[in-house]
Formats: C-alpha cells, structure tokens, sequence
C-alpha cells in the first residue's frame, strides 16, 4: 500500500529510543525524510546512523523543554525546508505518590510533555495552514483519558495534549491540514523493559510470568493482555500521517488494546 509519504520531510521529537525511534524508522520505510531528535547528541548521532540505511535522515540534537533550544531547532529545520510531519512524541513518566510530586516537578512535567508540543505547532501549524497542506500528531496515552493515580502529574499532560489536538484541528476546518492524538497503551520499550526486569528480578518471578500477572492484577481490562511493540503504535502514526488518511481529523486514535473500557 502506497502511503504516498515518498519525499516529505519529518520531525519525531524524542525519536533517540522507543516508539518515537520506531516512528523515524517507519517513515524512512515508506520514503520520507526523517528528523531524529533527542537531548543526548551521542545518541542522536548513533541513531542517525543505525537508521541511515533505510533512508534519508536528519539528527538535530535539542532539548525541547527549553526554548531557546526549541528556537535553534525550529531554525535548523527551517534551513532544511518545509516541514510536511510534525510528531510530537518527546515526553517522561514517573511513578510517584501524588502528594510527593513538588511544584517544581509539576512545571518540568508540563515543560517537557506539553510545552515542548506547544512550542512547536505553534511555528509549523501557521506554515502549513499557508502551504495547505500538513499533518500534526500529537502522542498522548491512555492516561489521557484513564488517569492513573500513581503517575498523575504524566495523566494530567497527555490530557492536555488531547485538548490542544482537537482545540488546533479545529483551525484547520476547510484545509488540507490535519491535527490528531494518538493514544498509546502499555509498551515495550527500552524503559518499560529496564522497569519490569527489575521489577521481576526484585519479586523472584521470571520476567514472562510477572508481565502476564501485571495485566491480570493491574491492567484487567486490556483486551490484548500484553505490552504492544513500539512497531505497532508507530504504524498507526504513519497511516494518520499519510494521504490516505486525509479524513481523520481532530481524532484520539486508540492504540491501547482495549484498557478503555468505553465504545
């Protein structure tokens, strides 16, 4: 299936690991030219070159919670050329008791998950809105619509970040631009898998039957009973991106495995 992606130019943020690095690749698989971003410029460049074999690929080093650093990377950019993709996938959990989380703590949350996305539709949606042609997607979870009482502060932003897709779709009414959220469940990526071997190792259980007794104790509902791959949640950013996705516009898509218990 041709996805018609062939040449145009893209930015995952936080694309250095994990579903934003499965995004870059998945993009360069169906020919467009893609931009890694990441704060470490050792892990941007080892990226870049890991990923340069399946296409053309930029490495832009900068940390997106600050913005000055934002401003250079919005500038690099521009010297490329017109941006076509804008994935807003840079964002961090932690799991902390609500009452512990300082104020300080709040503004890097709210800095890095949200922030980071504003900063950067702020510049690229005017521009595409003038080209008539774009497309947005902001990565949000299932704690977006399912808060999670350990890790409130990370609910609270992908909340946030559902709102400003639609509230920014909503400005593209009658263009060829289109903004969306995407929410991933549980994944398997580096992180989640440093996590849960430790936490295996720490209950004495192999790591295989402490993931199957972590969906039945604390994912009940998930319909998948399983981690998705950071393949499968990049392969419906890449359909929302494309040509053939020109209708979907102002959507939550779930990538979650059924955790939402809601039609």
């Amino acid at each position: 299936m041709d996805l018609k992606l062939s040449d145009k130019l893209v930015l995952v943020t936080g694309s250095s690991a994990g579903i934003g690095k499965a995004t870059a690749k998945a993009f360069l698989e169906e020919g467009a030219s893609v931009i890694i971003n990441g704060r470490s410029n050792d892990k941007v460049q080892a990226v870049k070159e890991e990923l340069s074999k399946y296409g053309k690929v930029h490495g832009i080093t900068a940390d997106l919670a600050d913005a000055k650093e934002s401003n250079q990377l919005i500038q690099q950019i521009n010297n490329l050329g017109n941006l076509d993709i804008l994935i807003n996938n840079l964002g961090f959990f932690e799991v902390k008791a609500f009452t512990d989380v300082t104020d300080e703590e709040w503004f890097r949350y709210f800095e890095v998950n949200v922030l980071s996305a504003i900063r950067l539709c702020r510049h690229f949606l005017p521009l595409m809105l003038k080209r008539d042609s774009g497309r947005i997607i902001n990565l949000s979870s299932e704690a977006g619509i399912k808060p999670l009482p350990h890790m409130i502060p990370y609910s609270m932003t992908k909340t946030s970040l559902i709102s400003l897709s639609r509230g920014l779709a909503e400005m593209t009414k009658g263009t060829h631009v289109t903004v969306n959220s995407v929410l991933p469940g549980p994944t398997w990526t580096e992180g989640v898998a440093h996590y849960m071997e430790g936490a295996a190792q720490a209950e004495k259980q192999d790591l295989d039957t402490f993931v199957q007794n972590y969906f039945k104790d604390n994912e009940p509902t998930s319909l998948i009973q399983r981690y998705a791959s950071p393949e499968e949640v990049a392969s419906m950013i890449v359909y929302l991106a494309s040509e053939l996705a020109s209708a979907i516009n102002g959507s939550a898509q779930r990538v979650e495995g059924g955790i939402i218990r809601s039609i």
